[in-house]
Parts: structure tokens; C-alpha cells; sequence
């Protein structure tokens, strides 16, 4: 796959890894933010708890994916798992976060979609990985 046009696999891989480092400090500091807010006072929902473990832990997918970007050759399913990384945590964990705390749950069909947006970015990466040594940088 050529990738120069309009954008390389480095500006992939870069945007992967800084949005893995930007998703997981955030999820730190939505983890404090929400342990103070008023309207968790009685205790952060099940539901929360889960979508910061999520938010996490699919924050070091992303770095996974764009450390793969920058070590592999450039393959669809690499931008794919990249892609769908972000779209999970946006349709599932920030849509979960605002359905608690602004009490907006106009999207909350959707949840569901990012669990499997994370399903299909998991196989995605999987797929990726799936490739002659030789096609790796740096092995012979």
C-alpha cells in the first residue's frame, strides 16, 4: 500500500503514538476528575469505572498500533486498527462519560458500537502483524 500520498506512514504513526499518549493522560485525569465531582459522591458508577478501565487500556492500543506503524510496513489494517482505536473510544468510554456526568444520552445506542469498533481494531492489528519477517524493519 503507498501511503505518500497524502500522508506517510511516519505522520500515521506519529498521530497514533501521540494520540495513545494524549488518550492516556487524559484517562488519568478524568480517573481524579471524576473520584471529586459532586455528582459521584455516593461512588463513580460501574459503568464509569468501566470506561476508564477501557479508555486505558485501548490507550496503549493506540501505542501499539503506532509503534507497529513506525517499525512495519505501511498496511491498511495497521491505519484501520489506528482508526478504529480512536472511534471505540469515542462512541463507547467519552459517550459513557457524558451520558454520567452531563446526563446526555442521546448517543447511548451506540456504546455498543465502540465495543465492537475495539473488536475489529484488535483483529485489525492482528491482521497487520501477520507478515514475513523480512517485512519488518530491521530483520534480515
Amino acid at each position: 500500500m503507498n501511503l505518500k500520498a497524502p500522508l506517510s506512514k511516519t505522520f500515521w504513526a506519529r498521530s497514533f503514538l501521540s494520540l495513545g499518549a494524549l488518550s492516556a493522560g487524559s484517562s488519568v485525569v478524568l480517573s481524579a476528575a471524576f473520584a471529586h465531582l459532586p455528582v459521584f459522591a455516593a461512588g463513580i458508577p460501574t459503568a464509569v469505572q468501566s470506561a476508564l478501565a477501557q479508555h486505558q487500556f485501548h490507550s496503549l492500543g493506540l501505542l501499539i498500533t503506532g509503534l507497529a506503524l513506525h517499525l512495519c510496513r505501511p498496511s491498511r489494517f495497521l491505519l484501520a486498527a489506528g482508526g478504529l482505536m480512536v472511534l471505540g473510544l469515542i462512541l463507547f468510554s467519552f459517550n459513557l462519560y457524558a451520558r454520567h456526568v452531563l446526563a446526555w444520552d442521546a448517543l447511548r445506542a451506540w456504546v455498543p458500537w465502540g465495543g465492537a469498533a475495539w473488536i475489529l481494531a484488535w483483529l485489525s492489528l492482528a491482521v497487520g502483524f501477520f507478515k514475513k519477517p523480512s517485512e519488518f524493519t530491521g530483520v534480515a
